[in-house]
């Protein structure tokens, strides 16, 4: 008689857990706008960090932020992680610079890795700047965020990213409001930044 009572308490609690589950799922705000060109900041896109866990970008309300697409194995690589990591340690506690770093092998196949090697890589340069899983930039597949990018700030010759390292500046309440090439240097921000703090 006791099994069976466990069973019908199991069998309950099942079915009160899916009802909650489907419930708030019905009700639970989407991670990404359906439509980009809608949004009215990066703030209503969520990205998942490099170890899978959704991160919503409203937790960056306030702050200055770089966002910017890397490869480890690129020409540019070496330059752009070391001067991306001292404006982190320069500006990261005083002026609360946010950078956003997103994976991305699109070019060239310079990010090959997986998310667990990419982990590696940040440790061997001393990244302690957020870091996201690899996305596409461009593309239908792109992420809905650098697709808002790319509508809010166009490049010379189309709005697509030409390449590794493409740097968008955004302002504390979220608008994208700078896009600089690969071959801008970070520390060459520092001027752009300035006008944001």
């Amino acid at each position: 008689m006791l099994i069976p009572s466990l069973q019908l308490f199991s069998l309950l609690n099942s079915l009160f857990y899916c009802d909650v589950v489907e419930m708030s799922d019905a009700t639970a705000k989407p991670p990404n706008p359906e439509n980009f060109k809608e949004a009215k900041s990066i703030y209503e896109f969520t990205a998942n960090d490099i170890h899978g866990n959704p991160v919503p970008l409203e937790k960056y309300k306030g702050h200055v932020c770089i966002i910017v697409n890397v490869a480890s194995q690129c020409g540019l690589t070496k330059n752009n992680y070391a001067e991306l990591v001292e404006l982190y340690e320069q500006y990261g506690e005083s002026k609360g610079l946010k950078i956003l770093a997103f994976p991305c092998n699109q070019f060239a196949g310079q990010e090959p890795g997986t998310n667990a090697e990419i982990c590696q890589f940040m440790q061997s340069k001393n990244v302690k700047f957020d870091m996201f899983e690899k996305v596409n930039v461009n593309g239908n597949d792109a992420h809905p965020l650098w697709k808002y990018l790319k509508h809010k700030q166009g490049g010379i010759l189309g709005d697509f990213i030409k390449w590794n390292f493409t740097k968008f500046i955004v302002d504390k309440n979220g608008q994208p409001v700078e896009r600089h090439g690969p071959n801008t240097n970070p520390k060459d921000l520092v001027k752009s930044l300035e006008k944001y703090w």
